[in-house]
């Protein structure tokens, strides 16, 4: 066809293939760490079928009980109060003070207005799991 090109061929970087000769993520070229790209992560879907399938419900329920607990949870942040759930995580408000920053940019001295926001630590199961991998 005059005049269409072909689609570009999928790299590592669009691909999250690992580099040649091992398994370990490709590296930014600037930083030398991993890219988003490369980095390993779980969306939401994933999440609800790797439940669903461990528990072994339907993939509609554990939605709906995911769904029921971001709404627990965005209504007691709301209320200030705490959440723990033991061995895996406490999700509470907490308060950020007032300060003065700097405009990176021009050097500028700016009010930063004190703010709420959400603080999650995990829990010992969490902390365990993280340290018990390989750096």
């Amino acid at each position: 066809m005059p005049g269409h090109r072909a689609p570009p061929a999928p790299t590592r970087a669009t691909t999250g293939a690992p580099r040649a000769g091992g398994n370990e993520p490709a590296a930014c070229r600037t930083h030398g760490t991993a890219t988003a790209y490369e980095r390993k992560h779980m969306n939401k879907a994933e999440l609800v079928s790797a439940i669903a399938k461990r528990a072994d419900v339907p993939a509609s329920t554990v939605d709906s009980v995911l769904a029921g607990l971001q709404d627990e949870l965005v209504d007691a942040i709301t209320r200030g109060e705490k959440v723990a759930v033991s061995g895996l995580l406490t999700v509470e408000r907490t308060q950020r003070s007032a300060r003065t920053g700097r405009n990176p940019q021009t050097g500028e001295s700016i009010d930063i207005p004190a703010a709420n926001t959400v603080k999650v630590t995990a829990g010992s199961n969490l902390k365990k799991a993280a340290s018990s991998v390989p750096v």
